[in-house]
C-alpha cells in the first residue's frame, strides 16, 4: 500500500489551483441550474442547501473508488465548497438582493380568493399543481382561501377565510371543476382561468378580469371549510 499515492498521487500546486477554479465554476453552475428549475423542482430544500448536498455528495463519492484520485484533492475541493458556503451565507445575511438572487422570493399565487393573474401569464404556476396542494390542505374552493403563498422552499402556505368571510369561489376538485354548458339564473359562476366570480348570461362569455384569456366557467361554490 502506497500512502503517498493514496493521499497525494501526482497533485501539483498548479493542479491544486486548477481545482479551486473548477470548484468555484461548478458550484455556481449548480446554483444557476437549480435556480432555473424553479421552486417546485427542489421541494422542501432551498436551492442553496441542495447545491451543497449535490456538491459534497459527488466529492465524497469519487475518491472512494477512483484509484487515481488522491484524498488530498477531495479534501481541497470539500474545503473550498465549505468556504463558498460560508461566504454565500454571510453575503445572504448581509445583502437582501443577494439572498433573493440565490433563493428567490416568495410568490403570491392566490389573493382575495382569486388566482394572481401575472403569475399565471408568466407561467410561474400550474393550475393542477397548486389545486392539488390546496386540496391536500382541505380546501374545496378558492372562496375559502384569503391568501396563497408559494414559499422559497417550494411549499405552499395558505391563509384561510373565517366562516363568516367565506365567499363564492372556483371549485378545486375535478368533478366540480368542469365547464358548464347551460346557465342557471341567479347562480354565481367562476372563471376557470383566474377564479373571478360573477353572474354570466352565456357559458362562452368572456371574463372581464383576465380579458378573454378564458371563456370557460364552472359553477362557483360557497360552502365553509371543514376543519
Amino acid at each position: 500500500m502506497d500512502w503517498a499515492s493514496i493521499f497525494i498521487y501526482d497533485t501539483t500546486w498548479a493542479f491544486a489551483a486548477e481545482i479551486l477554479i473548477r470548484v468555484i465554476v461548478m458550484f455556481m453552475l449548480i446554483i444557476l441550474f437549480l435556480r432555473f428549475t424553479g421552486k417546485r423542482g427542489v421541494r422542501q430544500l432551498s436551492i442553496f442547501e441542495l447545491t451543497i448536498i449535490l456538491s459534497l455528495g459527488s466529492i465524497a463519492g469519487d475518491p472512494m473508488f477512483t484509484e487515481d484520485l488522491p484524498i488530498i484533492q477531495a479534501v481541497l475541493i470539500m474545503s473550498t465548497v465549505i468556504l463558498l458556503y460560508r461566504l454565500c451565507t454571510w453575503a445572504m445575511m448581509k445583502y437582501q438582493p443577494f439572498e433573493d438572487l440565490l433563493e428567490g422570493k416568495s410568490l403570491y399565487i392566490v389573493e382575495d380568493s382569486m388566482l394572481v393573474l401575472d403569475k399565471i401569464k408568466k407561467g410561474e404556476m400550474s393550475h393542477d399543481e397548486f389545486f392539488a396542494e390546496m386540496r391536500q390542505q382541505g380546501v374545496e374552493h378558492l372562496g375559502q382561501v384569503r391568501t396563497g403563498l408559494l414559499e422559497t422552499d417550494g411549499q405552499f402556505s395558505l391563509l384561510l377565510c373565517s366562516p363568516e368571510d367565506t365567499c363564492y369561489g372556483l371549485p378545486l376538485f375535478p368533478k366540480q371543476y368542469q365547464p358548464v354548458e347551460q346557465i342557471e339564473p341567479d347562480v354565481y359562476y367562476a372563471c376557470m382561468y383566474c377564479g373571478y366570480v360573477d353572474f354570466i348570461s352565456n357559458p362562452n362569455q368572456a371574463c372581464q378580469r383576465c380579458e378573454n384569456e378564458c371563456k370557460n366557467w364552472a359553477k362557483a361554490l360557497n360552502n365553509e371549510i371543514v376543519r
